[in-house]
């Protein structure tokens, strides 16, 4: 019998900061053409599943809701919905350009909402039309890392 003793000296507060982020379920909804890119980022290439993001269909089992393309005034209700019947605490990235700031539709685009950010606060921003699955990751790995602090 040795005299070590592993010692473990820590606060609640950080044992659920690094659960939250080690573990984020992510909402499997996609609007547009950044939902085949999202796609993309979970699928084996890229494996999202290793940073500790995994996808749920149910909006009552998910911490975290990408927002992927565009977001039209009929996406708004079901959008908010989703949102709300979310647990806290909850976290949404805003992926693309459509659902950013309304993309190529902004000017002409009379159906379309200007930035997902109107309806819902988002955490992070990911640019891009569409943007990369790498992007996606960047974005995944920054919220990570916003939930840590």
């Amino acid at each position: 019998m040795s005299n070590n003793t592993n010692l473990f000296i820590t606060n609640i507060n950080d044992i659920l900061k690094w659960s939250r982020a080690s573990s984020l379920w992510t909402m499997s909804f996609g609007l547009a053409c950044c939902a085949i890119e999202m796609m993309g980022a979970f699928a084996s290439k890229y494996d999202l599943d290793r940073f500790g993001s995994f996808t749920r269909s149910s909006p009552r089992q998910s911490d975290l809701i990408i927002i992927s393309g565009t977001v039209t005034f009929k996406m708004m209700e079901p959008i908010k919905n989703l949102y709300n019947q979310m647990p806290s605490p909850k976290y949404v990235i805003s992926m693309g350009s459509c659902s950013n700031c309304g993309g190529p539709y902004f000017n002409y685009g009379y159906h379309v909402l200007k930035g997902v950010n109107k309806i819902i606060p988002v955490d992070i921003y990911v640019q891009g039309c569409p943007p990369r699955p790498e992007a996606l990751i960047d974005a995944i790995i920054s919220l990570q890392k916003k939930i840590k602090k």
